[in-house]
């Protein structure tokens, strides 16, 4: 076996993660900490300062309520979710969000965030639920925060370890296990509850971007199915992982659209110029009552301009031009106004990408794109995995102890297995909760760990076998590789292992061609389905030859391997949920109809470890009574 050496670390709470939950979940945990003499550590994969989904930076915060200045009250956001998720959300959790999330916001201007103001000193909305920042540093600037946090309270940060697996005795946690992506180092942690909190999937199916521009995508393509693994092997019981999520963005760098719809307001169109939400507006009558309200739901936007490219109206555009031209001719009878405004517009639309896609900056530069003079090319994304934005896939959480919800079995957030809580992406049915909303999500299950760990916590008991199979199991593809790699003239080609970018290639080929990817235009179908279920148990074989040549390529090996078991999860909850619920993520193309009779639930499932069987189950929608 390699040559790890074993470091094991013992704490109180272990949070896993190093995105807004993770930093929302440590600064707050931290403090209840402190005051009962407990231990909390954070483990990274990447880097605190740029890790997670905001790595890059973002142009505006998409959760804010307002209820202190009487914009909207959490009801309104609840109904709000509730809409966009065709009528599948966990209200308790999203209200319990909403009610937190503004003095979240508050925090980050606190502690430094730019939030842009008009001239009476209001914050500036880019829609209803948006304000507009300077948020190139704002990870930094959180970060910042949840470092001193754990500091200032006697706790530990690792970074540039992985965490793979779970450790599980008699249905609760009490750890997990990983290695450096640095040193020959395998770490051990110990704990009396543990924080799951490592972001959504990418590249669990084959994305647009391939060839010269592989590794593109609009979510970061280091997160990689962790949450869900995790939750998964631990045996928590999972909701919502049939709703993967496409956003629609700028064709080819995915930068964002949403300044431009909500800010500049600019339309969507064909390439003949018609305007797929006014041209299709009848076809939104099949997909009532969601289809009929305000605001038109995410998926049923990227629908209605599905339907024109299948109908060969693509490519698609955003008018740009069209849009800064109407802003700026309210300047047009004094020239310098309008050449001042023009500037300004041109600066916040190049800003827009700067702050957090750079690479959009880029293409457009490349191709000659200017926003204010012609339009550019939009385009579905492939699917991801993510609790946090118009997506809904993760655990299945316990609700807040102070309402009066079915959804309650344990402490807040924590999953159907004892001392395992679940924030951000690995939280599901919560949807909507973006940066702001995961951070205070965060903080709501760092709080709720911390009681639990005062009022129930034990000292961890892990059987030192188990350990020792682990290290041998997560070690293995670099044994598989050193012990066969020079059979072959060429490493890569061996009949003894698969390296990890093979691997890859094959799951996504599956996902994408059966399971509604972007060359299969979104369809799938139970055949489908089926099919990929079959392909899936050749690649769970392959997954135990997977060879690695080095730490870099064992920690691509392992996130794979947490891609696969994301992408089956999906598959078999698309095969439970016998309808069409969200077309424009995915169309069922042989039950095509929404179900409300028969299918206005959540579609849950569990693994079993002990028995390594899975189980599928339906658990019923609660609405707030009133909201």
């Amino acid at each position: 076996m390699a040559n790890f050496q074993t470091v094991e670390v013992s704490t109180d709470l272990l949070i896993v993660g190093g995105g807004f939950a993770a930093c929302g979940a440590a600064t707050e945990a931290a403090y209840w900490a402190k005051k009962k003499g407990l231990k909390v550590t954070l483990v990274d994969k990447a880097a605190l300062d740029r890790s997670g989904a905001v790595a890059m930076g973002l142009s505006a915060i998409n959760q804010y309520v307002g209820v202190k200045d009487g914009e909207n009250t959490c009801e309104d956001y609840v109904r709000y979710v509730r809409q966009d998720l065709m009528g599948i959300s966990r209200e308790d959790l999203v209200f319990n969000i909403a009610r937190h999330v503004d003095s979240t916001v508050h925090l980050f201007e606190k502690w430094g965030l730019k939030i842009w103001t008009d001239e009476a000193g209001k914050y500036v909305h880019e829609g209803r639920w948006q304000l507009m920042i300077n948020g190139e540093s704002y990870k930094i600037i959180i970060a910042e925060a949840a470092k001193n946090a754990i500091k200032d309270a006697g706790g530990e940060i690792f970074e540039r370890v992985f965490v793979v697996e779970p450790l599980v005795e008699n249905n609760k946690v009490v750890g997990a296990v990983g290695f450096s992506t640095r040193e020959d180092k395998f770490y051990v942690f110990k704990a009396k509850a543990v924080i799951c909190a490592m972001g959504g999937a990418v590249h669990v199916f084959r994305p647009r971007s391939v060839g010269e521009g592989f590794g593109r995508s609009w979510y970061p393509p280091f997160n990689t199915g962790s949450s869900a693994y995790f939750t998964l092997k631990a045996g928590a019981e999972m909701t919502c992982q049939e709703v993967r999520f496409i956003p629609v963005r700028f064709k080819d760098a995915y930068g964002p659209v949403g300044a431009w719809f909500l800010l500049f307001k600019s339309r969507a169109v064909s390439a003949e110029g018609g305007e797929y939400m006014a041209v299709r507006k009848d076809e939104l009558q099949n997909w009532a009552p969601y289809g009929l309200a305000k605001p038109i739901p995410a998926n049923l936007r990227n629908y209605l301009g599905m339907l024109d490219v299948d109908a060969g109206l693509g490519p698609l555009y955003m008018e740009t031009a069209e849009a800064i031209g109407k802003i700026a001719d309210a300047y047009k009878d004094d020239p310098k106004a309008f050449k001042k405004k023009m500037k300004e517009l041109e600066a916040e639309a190049w800003e827009d990408f700067l702050d957090m896609t750079i690479s959009q900056a880029h293409l457009w530069a490349s191709q000659n794109v200017k926003p204010e003079e012609k339009h550019s090319e939009i385009a579905a994304c492939e699917p991801y995995f993510i609790g946090s934005h118009s997506g809904a896939s993760g655990a299945w959480v316990s609700g807040p102890e102070d309402m009066n919800t079915p959804y309650k079995w344990g402490y807040a957030n924590m999953t159907t297995v004892e001392g395992l809580f679940a924030a951000g992406d690995a939280s599901g049915a919560s949807s909507h909760k973006f940066s702001s909303g995961s951070h205070a999500e965060g903080r709501i299950a760092g709080k709720a760990a911390i009681k639990y760990i005062v009022e129930k916590g034990a000292d961890p008991k892990v059987d030192a076998g188990k350990l020792d199979a682990l290290k041998a199991k997560i070690l293995a593809p670099l044994d598989n590789y050193a012990a066969h790699c020079k059979e072959t003239t060429a490493p890569e080609i061996n009949p003894n292992y698969i390296l990890p970018l093979q691997f890859m290639h094959r799951l996504q080929k599956i996902m994408d061609e059966y399971a509604g990817g972007v060359t299969a235009a979104f369809k799938t179908s139970k055949s489908n389905l089926l099919r990929a279920m079959e392909l899936f148990v050749f690649l769970k074989e392959d997954a135990e030859k997977l060879g690695a040549a080095d730490i870099y390529q064992l920690e691509r090996c392992w996130e794979n391997v947490h891609r696969m078991w994301q992408g089956e999860a999906h598959v078999r909850t698309m095969l439970f949920r016998e309808e069409t619920r969200w077309p424009g993520y995915y169309f069922r193309a042989d039950t095509p109809k929404m179900d409300e009779k028969n299918w206005h639930c959540f579609a849950n499932c569990r693994f079993d470890p002990a028995k390594g069987e899975w189980e599928m189950m339906k658990r019923d929608v609660w609405n707030i009574p009133g909201v």
